[in-house]
């Protein structure tokens, strides 16, 4: 399977079979410069109901949409409810983290996480490979947090999203504040990766793409 960062918390995950799954798909404008999202899809993920993440219109190929646990075109999803916040949804809502298995990976996307999980929650998520988690704090988790959250789950892979960049004028911080002190750290000159499920890590590997868009 193959992992393609668009930008800010929206990837394209294409299985061996041609299956394509957006996450998260973000409307350009009101602080975030990336280019529009053109990659048509079979499903379209969404976290939560907020425009940097549930712009399923601009995605060509009539997709269907995912918002909650769900088995679609021979796929099965997994929700579990959590907030955009720490004090309960009060200050930003609800947030769903979403799980999804292609070609034998699971892959986690944490949407807009705002606090750390409950034992409940980590159980809930279970095994992970490949995590894609917002780092940049303010709206959601921040580098220190995050890190407590990839404690927490144990994945073979993490992928970082949902930072400042020169196409997020945000008030996040950049990845960098995560990276720090970590040591099992590619950053990629691409936007894309390949997973293979037998040929994942064997510990935690940090991996930075560039966004595509």
């Amino acid at each position: 399977m193959n992992i393609k960062y668009l930008g800010h918390a929206s990837f394209l995950i294409t299985s061996d079979t041609g299956m394509k799954i957006i996450t998260d798909p973000y409307e350009t404008g009101g602080g975030l410069s990336y280019g529009g999202i053109k990659e048509s899809a079979d499903i379209v993920t969404v976290s939560h109901d907020h425009f940097d993440h549930n712009n399923v219109a601009a995605v060509p190929g009539d997709p269907q949409v995912v918002r909650g646990t769900a088995k679609v075109k021979g796929m099965e999803f997994k929700s579990i409810s959590t907030y955009h916040d720490e004090a309960q949804g009060g200050q930003r809502g609800k947030n769903t983290i979403l799980c999804f298995g292609v070609d034998g990976v699971r892959v986690c996307h944490l949407g807009d996480l705002g606090h750390q999980l409950s034992e409940g929650q980590v159980a809930e998520v279970g095994s992970v490979d490949v995590l894609l988690i917002p780092v940049g704090g303010y709206y959601t988790i921040d580098a220190r947090v995050a890190t407590a959250v990839c404690n927490q789950l144990q994945p073979k892979v993490v992928i970082p999203m949902h930072y400042k960049t020169g196409k997020c004028d945000f008030p996040i911080a950049g990845v960098e504040q995560f990276l720090q002190g970590k040591k099992e750290v590619t950053r990629l000159d691409a936007s894309e990766v390949e997973f293979k499920s037998g040929a994942l890590p064997p510990t935690t590997q940090i991996i930075v793409l560039k966004p595509a868009l």
